[in-house]
C-alpha cells in the first residue's frame, strides 16, 4: 500500500524536490543568498515534508485499504466510511450499485425459485400419467411390443427420478429422516425397477448381505444406490452384476460390481464431476455425466463415502463407505 501510495502522489513528491533543487540552484548563481541558510532550510522543509506524506498516508489510505480487504458480498457495513470528497464520491457509487445488484440477486433467486417450483409440480404432474401409462403396458398380451415399451417407460422414469432429485438435492438437509435402514428389501425394490433393463441386457444379480441393515436416510440411499446400479447396468452385457454389504474397521460398507467396459485410469479422479463422461466413448449419446455427480452430491451431508476402481474391459468398483453410529450424531443435528 505504501509503494501505491507513493506512485499516487509521485507528482506532489517531484513538485517539493523540483521546487527545492530550484532554491538551492538560484542559491549557488546569486552570491548574495547564502548556500547554508537555504540548505538548512531545504532540510527541515524535506522532514516537514516527510510528515505531511506520513499523516496523508494514513488518512487517505484508511477507505481503500478497507476496500481492498472488503469481501464483494454485497455487504458494505465492513468499508470505513469516505472522509475526502473523491472517497466520497467513490462510496456513493459503490453502494448504488451494490443496492442495484442486491435488488437484481433477489429478483433472480426469487425467479429460480418459482422455476424449481413449477419444475417440480410438472414432474408431479407428469408422474401421473406415467404410472397410468404403467398399468396399460402390463395389461398388454403381446410380449413383443410390452418390452419395447416397457423399456422405454423406464428410462422416461429414471430421467425424471433423477430430475427430481436434483432439484431437491440443494435442500436436503430440511428432508433427512436418519433410521435403520434393511438393505435387501431396498435393493430387491430398486432391483426390481430396473429389471425390464436387466432382462433385455441379459443382466442379473448376485447379491450376498452381511449386513442387512444401515443407518441412513431410505430414501436418499435408495437414490444413491440406483445411480450406481444403473450405470452398472449401462455399460454391462451378458454378465452378472455382485452386490456385497460387510463391515471393516466399524463402518459398513456396501459394494456393487460390475463387468463392463469399465474406466480409464486417466479418467477415474473424474468420473464425479458435473458433466464428465468418458475419453474412451465421448461420442456415447446416453451418457450425461450426472449420475455419478448427483451420488457423490447427495451422498456428501449423509456422510457417505463413494469409492471407485476399475479396469478397462473388466469392470467397475463401487464402494459406498458409510459413516459409524457416533458420526450420525452430527446428521441428526441437521
Amino acid at each position: 500500500m505504501i509503494r501505491k501510495f507513493l506512485i499516487e502522489r509521485r507528482s506532489w513528491i517531484l513538485l517539493f524536490l523540483c521546487l527545492q533543487v530550484l532554491t538551492l540552484f538560484m542559491a549557488y548563481l546569486d552570491e548574495d543568498i547564502p548556500m547554508g541558510p537555504q540548505l538548512y532550510i531545504s532540510f527541515i522543509s524535506a522532514i516537514i515534508f516527510v510528515i505531511f506524506l506520513a499523516v496523508r498516508y494514513s488518512r487517505e489510505t484508511r477507505f481503500y485499504r478497507s476496500l481492498g480487504e472488503w469481501d464483494p458480498h454485497l455487504d458494505l457495513t465492513e468499508l470505513s466510511p469516505g472522509s475526502s470528497p473523491f472517497e466520497q464520491i467513490v462510496q456513493t457509487h459503490l453502494y448504488g450499485q451494490t443496492e442495484r445488484l442486491r435488488q437484481e440477486s433477489a429478483l433472480n433467486r426469487g425467479m429460480l425459485e418459482a422455476e424449481k417450483d413449477e419444475l417440480l409440480s410438472w414432474i408431479h404432474d407428469v408422474k401421473t400419467p406415467l404410472t397410468a401409462m404403467q398399468l396399460m403396458i402390463e395389461r398388454l398380451d403381446d410380449q413383443a411390443v410390452r418390452e419395447p415399451l416397457t423399456y422405454e417407460w423406464l428410462r422416461i422414469h429414471l430421467l425424471l427420478d433423477r430430475q427430481l432429485h436434483q432439484r431437491r438435492i440443494p435442500f436436503m438437509e430440511n428432508d433427512l429422516f436418519i433410521e435403520q435402514v434393511e438393505l435387501k428389501s431396498l435393493l430387491s425394490q430398486e432391483i426390481r425397477t430396473l429389471l425390464p433393463w436387466c432382462m433385455r441386457r441379459g443382466i442379473g444379480f448376485d447379491v450376498d448381505l452381511e449386513i442387512s441393515e444401515v443407518l441412513c436416510d431410505a430414501k436418499w440411499l435408495a437414490f444413491i444406490i440406483r445411480q450406481l446400479l444403473t450405470n452398472a447396468v449401462k455399460y454391462s452385457e451378458n454378465a452378472d452384476i455382485i452386490v456385497t454389504s460387510y463391515l471393516h474397521a466399524e463402518h459398513p460398507i456396501l459394494e456393487i460390481k460390475d463387468h463392463g467396459r469399465g474406466i480409464d485410469p486417466k479418467d477415474l479422479p473424474r468420473i464425479f464431476d458435473k458433466g464428465f463422461t468418458s475419453t474412451l466413448m465421448h461420442n456415447d449419446p446416453t451418457a450425461t455425466g450426472m449420475g455419478l455427480y448427483l451420488a457423490r452430491k447427495a451422498a456428501q451431508p449423509l456422510h457417505i463415502r463413494i469409492e471407485a476402481s476399475s479396469q478397462p474391459g473388466q469392470g467397475t468398483h463401487m464402494k459406498l463407505i458409510f459413516p459409524t453410529r457416533n458420526e450420525f450424531v452430527r446428521i441428526r443435528g441437521m
